[in-house]
């Protein structure tokens, strides 16, 4: 068998009648080089189907081409069956791909693993690296950025000292707001909540948005706190019930933790949403089908992966108007639940 040789960028700079270090440039991207010589270059390398080598570009333009998402929880959790890693993760290769940047994604779910991947960052094997699911006031993102690393993360910052770092998040808030109130407007007059963890600006926000609405109301609140998985759900639902059997209605902050919800209710004989009113949320494809299915906040979960790689992009090229923080709105899905 004939093996054909990977044609060079000598061969490129004959083909096109150029010097080698012209076809350098072009190659890297570079705008300096008349229009016309770039022309002949690029139908060189088509015609030759020439392929830049990784490593020897990499030397000169000190890129990789390659961008970190970093995922501070385990394997199990990012694979399983709730919808929303796969949704960012979606977003962020999507927009990755369009630019010709390669996506490395990264778990870092243990202190062994979190400290293997500062390791990496700091090691140039990256041109940017993205947070996503932070938990706690984790000093990486801040640590990194003070390096001149491109971080972006998911989440607005739980501390000041990690403000300058760019963010994407979405109005937890306000959407648990409109949830509450959807609620109280129906008729419900004991709301409890499922909320999330407390170490997460998501669980933090929502529970917050829940106090807020309900204390309005000139109601008690009733909370469980779960992890935003089905099993935390499952056990949260049944504190709560234990706590205050007349409970009308529950908002949860996760639709995985609220299928885990439904569970409990039904096994407890209590009929949604006649006797208990549920939403969720984050309108994963959980949420449609549930039984019954789910209304829910919706939050634009593979957006936001985009417009953290955007942002990310923006970064990298260096571009002196790159936002510093996007928040994104939230929408009330009504559904058979509630």
């Amino acid at each position: 068998m004939v093996t054909r040789e990977r044609p060079t960028l000598e061969a490129v700079a004959r083909r096109a009648g150029v010097s080698r270090a012209t076809v350098s440039r072009v190659v890297n991207g570079s705008t300096t080089v008349a229009t016309a010589i770039r022309e002949a270059v690029h139908q060189a390398v088509e015609e030759l189907g020439y392929v830049p080598n990784q490593a020897a570009r990499s030397l000169v333009t000190q890129r990789t081409e390659s961008i970190a998402l970093i995922l501070p929880e385990s394997a199990s959790r990012v694979f399983s069956d709730d919808m929303f890693f796969p949704a960012v993760i979606r977003g962020v290769s999507t927009e990755l791909e369009a630019a010709d940047k390669q996506l490395v994604l990264m778990m870092a779910g243990s202190a062994a693993s979190h400290d293997r991947v500062e390791r990496y960052a700091m090691a140039g094997h990256v041109d940017g690296v993205m947070f996503a699911s932070m938990h706690g006031a984790d000093p990486l993102p801040g640590a990194l950025a003070r390096l001149g690393i491109p971080v972006v993360c998911s989440g607005r910052p739980l501390t000041p000292s990690e403000a300058a770092v760019p963010y994407v998040d979405v109005d937890h808030f306000g959407g648990v707001t409109t949830a509450v109130e959807h609620l109280l407007t129906s008729g419900r007059r004991r709301v409890a909540t499922i909320a999330g963890p407390q170490d997460m600006v998501a669980g933090i926000d929502r529970l917050n948005g829940y106090r807020a609405t309900v204390d309005r109301a000139g109601m008690g609140t009733l909370i469980a706190v779960g992890d935003f998985t089905r099993e935390s759900g499952v056990r949260a639902m049944g504190e709560l019930l234990s706590t205050d059997p007349t409970l009308d209605a529950v908002f949860v902050a996760s639709d995985m933790m609220a299928h885990g919800a439904l569970q409990t209710l039904r096994r407890a004989g209590r009929r949604v949403p006649e006797d208990v009113a549920v939403i969720g949320f984050d309108d994963v494809e959980i949420s449609r089908l549930s039984d019954p299915p789910l209304t829910t906040v919706r939050q634009p979960i593979v957006e936001m992966g985009g417009t953290m790689a955007r942002l990310m992009l923006g970064l990298v090229r260096g571009r002196s108007d790159a936002t510093s923080a996007v928040v994104l709105p939230t929408e009330l899905v009504v559904r058979a639940s509630a």
